[in-house]
């Protein structure tokens, strides 16, 4: 593998490696349907707001999501809509492994 491959490659393992944790595939979930202040996302995933806070970072260093700072308050949006169609092949490949499961089972 060259480098430049190696670079791609890499870069793309750092997007997934921000979405490989339940709290922040739920925070790209959230923000799917419209923008959130960090209060409203601790408030729902029910973690203090420093662990919320680096979930966020984790995603906006990704290029995933933005913030935009009002006042006091930081709102993030989802920024590339399109992680939504993996997290559907992913869902598609956990109902396939779950009905595999079940005719092996039956």
């Amino acid at each position: 593998m060259d480098i430049q491959t190696r670079a791609r490659f890499s870069a793309r393992a750092r997007v997934i490696k921000a979405l490989s944790h339940p709290s922040r595939l739920f925070i790209v979930d959230e923000l799917s349907r419209g923008e959130r202040c960090v209060c409203e996302l601790t408030e729902l995933i029910g973690a203090d707001t420093s662990t919320v806070s680096k979930h966020l970072s984790i995603l906006r260093n990704a290029g995933i999501i933005r913030d935009d700072k009002r006042g006091t308050q930081v709102f993030y949006q989802l920024t590339m809509p399109c992680v939504l169609r993996f997290l559907d092949c992913v869902e598609t490949i956990m109902q396939e492994n779950a009905q595999a499961q079940m005719s092996l089972m039956g």
